[in-house]
Formats: C-alpha cells, sequence, structure tokens
C-alpha cells in the first residue's frame, strides 16, 4: 500500500486494487491460524455478495480519487461529504460511509465514520440539500405489450419472456438473470419460481413466486402475451434444459452458455422501447418491478397481493408507486368539474 506524508504524518492511501478489503484478505492477515480455519475463512470470503463488494470498492476507489486516505480523520471525511453533497445522492454518500468506515476497521483502525462530526455533517446534507430518491420510471402495461410485439429471432424470443416473465414476476433484474431451470416448476395453472437469493435475502431463505397462464376465450390479447407460455417457447426454441434460464445470445442468433446481467435488463428494456417508439430516457432494469406495482394498483389490487408478488416486507416502499397510481385515479378534482 502507497504512503505519502502530510501535516497529519505519514498515512496509507486506499488502493483496492492491492489490498482489496472487501474481500476480507485484511482481516484474515490480522489472524493467526489458531483463531482461523478454512472453514471460517470460506465464510469470511461470503461475507459480502458481489453486487455489495463491487459498489464498495467503486466507493473506496471514489474516495481515493478525491484525495481520501486510510486511515481518515474525522475532519477530512467531513470534507470529503461537503464537497459531494450537491452532487451524490443521500444513499451514495451513506454508502460511501460504510465502505470507508469497513476500510478503517479491516485494517484494524478505528472508523472515523462514527465520528459526531461526520454523522452531523451527514444529518445537515439531508436536512439542507434534501433525501429524495430518484425513482426509476414504471413501464406502462401497454408499452410493454408494445415493446414485445412481434419481435424476431431468438433473440426476440429471449427478450420477450424476459420482459413480459420479469413483469408479472416483479423480480428485481438480479434476481431474474440469476433464475435456473432448476428454479422453475409449471404446472397447469402457471410457473413458480424459486428466488433463491435476493437483495433482502442475503442468508437464502428463498422466496416462492407465482406466475399464472393467461387464458381467455374471449380476449386473444390475454392469451398472445401470456408470459408462462413465452417463457416456455424461449426455453423450447433455445434448447435450454438446465442452468442459466435468461442467456446471451450473439449477432449470429446462436444461444450461449454465458447468463445475462443486470446491466443487459436495463440495456434490453431501453433497446426494445426505442424500437417501440417509447420514451426510454427515464426506463432502467427496476422499470418492469416498477411497472408491476403500478399497474396492479391501478387495477385494484390490494397492496398485501402487491406485496407477496414483489417481496416487499412492507408498504414504505410500494406508496411511492401507488401513489404515481393514483394521482389521478383519486384526484380531488374527479368530480368537482361535472
Amino acid at each position: 500500500m502507497k504512503t505519502r506524508n502530510n501535516n497529519s504524518g505519514t498515512r496509507r492511501i486506499a488502493q483496492t486494487d492491492t489490498n482489496d478489503v472487501f474481500s476480507n484478505t485484511a482481516l484474515i492477515q490480522q489472524l493467526s491460524d489458531e483463531e482461523i480455519d478454512s472453514e471460517i475463512r470460506q465464510y469470511l470470503t461470503a461475507a459480502f455478495s458481489d453486487n455489495t463488494k463491487r459498489a464498495y470498492r467503486g466507493d473506496l476507489a471514489h474516495f481515493e480519487a478525491w484525495g481520501g486516505t486510510i486511515p481518515a480523520t474525522s475532519a477530512m471525511i467531513a470534507r470529503y461529504l461537503a464537497d459531494h453533497a450537491k452532487k451524490l445522492s443521500n444513499a451514495t454518500l451513506s454508502r460511501r460511509l460504510v465502505a470507508i468506515g469497513h476500510a478503517h476497521t479491516a485494517q484494524g483502525y478505528p472508523s472515523p465514520t462514527d465520528a459526531l462530526l461526520v454523522r452531523a455533517t451527514l444529518k445537515g446534507v439531508r436536512r439542507k440539500v434534501g433525501t429524495a430518491v430518484k425513482q426509476a420510471a414504471a413501464l406502462k402495461y401497454g408499452d410493454l405489450l408494445k415493446m414485445v410485439r412481434k419481435l424476431p429471432g431468438l433473440r426476440g424470443k429471449r427478450d420477450s419472456a424476459l420482459l413480459l416473465f420479469g413483469f408479472a414476476s416483479a423480480m428485481r433484474r438480479s434476481e431474474l438473470v440469476a433464475l435456473n431451470v432448476e428454479d422453475l416448476r409449471f404446472c397447469e395453472q402457471g410457473v413458480i419460481a424459486n428466488i433463491r437469493r435476493s437483495k433482502t435475502d442475503q442468508d437464502q431463505r428463498g422466496r416462492l413466486v407465482a406466475v399464472p397462464r393467461m387464458k381467455s376465450a374471449a380476449n386473444r390479447r390475454k392469451t398472445h402475451y401470456c408470459p408462462v407460455q413465452h417463457l416456455e417457447n424461449w426455453l423450447k426454441a433455445a434448447g435450454i434444459t438446465s442452468g442459466a434460464v435468461f442467456r446471451s445470445v450473439n449477432r449470429y442468433d446462436c444461444v450461449m452458455a454465458s447468463r445475462l446481467t443486470g446491466q443487459s435488463v436495463s440495456l434490453i428494456i431501453k433497446q426494445r422501447a426505442t424500437e417501440a417508439g417509447i420514451d426510454a430516457s427515464q426506463l432502467s432494469g427496476h422499470s418492469l418491478r416498477a411497472g408491476f406495482v403500478t399497474a396492479a394498483a391501478q387495477s385494484g389490487a390490494s397492496t398485501t397481493r402487491i406485496r407477496a408478488q414483489t417481496g416487499h416486507t412492507s408498504d414504505s416502499m410500494l406508496q411511492r408507486y401507488i401513489r404515481d397510481a393514483e394521482l389521478f385515479s383519486n384526484n380531488a378534482n374527479v368530480g368537482l368539474w361535472q
């Protein structure tokens, strides 16, 4: 790890490439063989998910590029917060503090992020700048159907299945791309998917999500856009019988072994929306999930039923989307001007 001298003495500059504190290497090196065995090492390595480690590494790299050092003083951290108060969201700043704090404790230093100066500065930022969360636009049900209409080739079958099933299951994009064929159980009523791990279930308790078949003799559109049918069509056409459900398709329309990433979901949504003449600037990988919540609320589904599909543990996270869905339907002007 590099060093430099300043008025506070010699400090070590955070170097995520040579000393990856988020893989717990630094922590393990501080312990003797008597204190830690191979089994404990294995569990320590699994302490952070890949997505969390990736985010924390980026956070520490950003702090370093700004001029931050490990160890840092509380005044340095407070200055870092002040410099980025209007550039970064409150959630990002809070996560940066967690990453910086872990970088200290993993190397045996007390964390300056717990200091009153730092906490008071963050509180001041929240009060002065605000804590509004940037929210992904919900994909409208009608726009979803436009996006999957007559998509050609294997790539088209994959994207139709991904978009329709992703919307109906209300899964996070990370959950969607992590699905294996072994996690799916097809039946007459539809399909049951086993989400083995999710953002809010790092302990792998798992959760079952059901997507029913859409059958209606009176409404051909329901049958034509059935998420379960499109999922079955994709798996059959791609010849996928085990392993990753949603995979890469090369430019020759050949299915690859590699599974899609969460970023791939965002790109597919934006691409198919643009092709359908829909403004994709506010859409993201979260738009399928947000779209389901909004559409379900508009159709009159209770929050209990919506949470059963999304896996939310409380109504608080749903309310943002439900409020948007009801801006006009429950508007006080309704009936006033008639």
